[in-house]
């Protein structure tokens, strides 16, 4: 965010691929490390380097779409410019379905593998408490970036230009969309460097220049509003899978890399060979956009009807007495049957009883013996599973969630379903899109427009998303963990109808 207009400004100016190439070796300086000790010890947090490594990878992002896309358009041919764009568009899109496989992976290793002894784990994947080994996704990724960098420093400043092609006249499309255009091509070749304070004059002018264009601002404000929607939904669509659906967190990545995320490559692709096969012009373009986001908003209005019930956990979802009616604010996780267990209700240790229904604890769920070690754990003589319904025997409990519910199981494949059909519908306008962005603008402010569009974005869209949505998701928790050292932890459980 804090260069990427003046990197899209100045590389414009300069040898674009070699830009690349530096910027994404110097995205490849990443650190990180997990923090385990309590706050307030003398020891530096070690989020702030996990906070730096990123800086740099975003530092190291900045050129690649804004030099990337306006060198590619600036040397094809105006008919195949959309489809290359498109392409490129699509492989960008691809990325994230190798990375959410890749978290999948790691996310059924545990964080610490290597340092700790595994049998003595006595959670798995599928348990709320389960952190995956996040750090390894990074080392993975290094590497393959690596060596992406290496052929972008032999490309050349320029490419040939087709010599079938001249200067055109502009059409009285094109000539509304951008002012003082008698004659204009769309294929801009940079000038001889002038010197870095020349350059420098002329940023702020020209930066006025690109916002006094009312096309380009309003694709701006429009590319931002659908980003914030987009972002929340990407950032906690994984976290809704495993949450509402009894998913764990590594089905829920595994599905948003095969499913989801592909229909939107695929979305974005056929956009562009749509473009391409049907000529579209820039006024086509932006109806078309306009018309895949209007179907796709209506298609998602759907998602409001695939409701799941939550979960049955005992003093939280149901009460222990199994009142019907009784509100969430209503109801603890203490009864009769565990009155004598001095249990704390802070712990989040949850048991399958016999009957079906979940307990925060085996102390919660009036356990008294216990047979087996780790995950094959079974609790004995659970007085709260007999208040729950059963009547007699010798009632059991074991380690973990009880399964999840069959309404839900019925209802996730449409749920699936959906996804796929809206993300595609929803990505089919986002190449003619993009290439009305282009087109609106005179060809030397392109990459400048495209690197101010990308840092709009990711200032107004990028940043608050996550942050604004994840607040509202939290006010829908019905247990929320605790630290080790104090203080308010993870969110255990969810009010799934308020989620939704």
């Amino acid at each position: 965010m804090l260069v990427i207009a003046f990197v899209s400004y100045f590389g414009a100016k300069l040898h674009r691929p070699k830009i690349i190439a530096m910027d994404v070796i110097v995205g490849l300086v990443k650190c990180f490390s997990e923090c385990t000790c309590c706050e307030g010890e003398s020891n530096l947090s070690m989020w702030i380097y996990v906070f730096l490594g990123n800086v740099l990878r975003g530092i190291g992002e900045t050129p690649v779409q804004p030099l990337g896309i306006s060198y590619i358009d600036d040397f094809a041919r105006e008919e195949n410019a959309a489809f290359y764009i498109g392409c490129v568009q699509t492989i960008a899109v691809i990325g994230p379905v190798f990375g959410y496989l890749l978290g999948s992976l790691c996310a059924k290793i545990y964080v610490d593998i290597g340092f700790v002894n595994m049998e003595s784990i006595t959670i798995s994947p599928g348990d709320a408490r389960w952190v995956g080994a996040w750090w390894l996704g990074y080392l993975v990724a290094g590497v393959i970036t690596l060596l992406s960098a290496i052929p972008f420093w032999f490309l050349p400043r320029s490419l040939p230009i087709p010599s079938d092609r001249g200067p055109a006249q502009c059409t009285p499309e094109q000539t509304s969309f951008i002012k003082d255009s008698p004659l204009l091509e769309h294929k801009y070749q940079a000038d001889e460097p002038a010197s870095f304070l020349e350059m420098a004059k002329d940023f702020i002018p020209t930066l006025k220049t690109l916002l006094g264009n009312p096309v380009y601002l309003i694709y701006l404000c429009v590319t931002i509003i659908q980003l914030n929607s987009l972002i929340g939904m990407v950032t906690y669509k994984p976290k809704y899978i495993e949450q509402h659906y009894g998913q764990s967190a590594s089905k829920a990545n595994f599905l948003m890399g095969t499913i989801n995320i592909p229909a939107v490559a695929l979305g974005i692709f056929t956009g562009g060979l749509l473009m391409k096969r049907l000529k579209l012009s820039i006024m086509g373009a932006a109806k078309f956009a306009f018309g895949t986001s209007l179907i796709g908003y209506f298609l998602s209005l759907f998602f409001f009807v695939m409701s799941c019930e939550n979960a049955k956990v005992a003093g939280i979802t149901l009460p222990y007495n199994r009142v019907v009616g009784v509100s969430y604010d209503e109801r603890s996780v203490f009864s009769a049957c565990n009155s004598d267990c001095v249990c704390s209700d802070r712990d989040w240790d949850p048991v399958c009883g016999e009957n079906g229904i979940t307990y925060v604890s085996p102390c919660l769920a009036g356990c008294q013996t216990s047979t087996g070690s780790g995950k094959n754990t079974v609790f004995s003589n659970c007085s709260c599973a007999v208040a729950a319904g059963l009547s007699s025997g010798n009632l059991t409990a074991s380690v973990g969630h009880c399964p999840h519910r069959d309404d839900c199981d019925r209802v996730f494949p449409y749920f699936l379903a959906l996804s796929v059909i809206t993300s595609f519908i929803i990505s089919l306008g986002g190449t003619p899109g993009y290439m009305v962005l282009i087109r609106c603008i005179k060809p030397q402010l392109k990459s400048l427009a495209l690197g101010f569009h990308t840092l709009s974005t990711r200032t107004l869209a990028g940043i608050p998303a996550p942050i604004y949505f994840g607040a509202i998701i939290d006010t829908t928790c019905l247990k929320w963990g605790q630290k080790r050292c104090g203080g308010r932890g993870a969110c255990r459980i969810y009010n799934t109808t308020a989620y939704r």
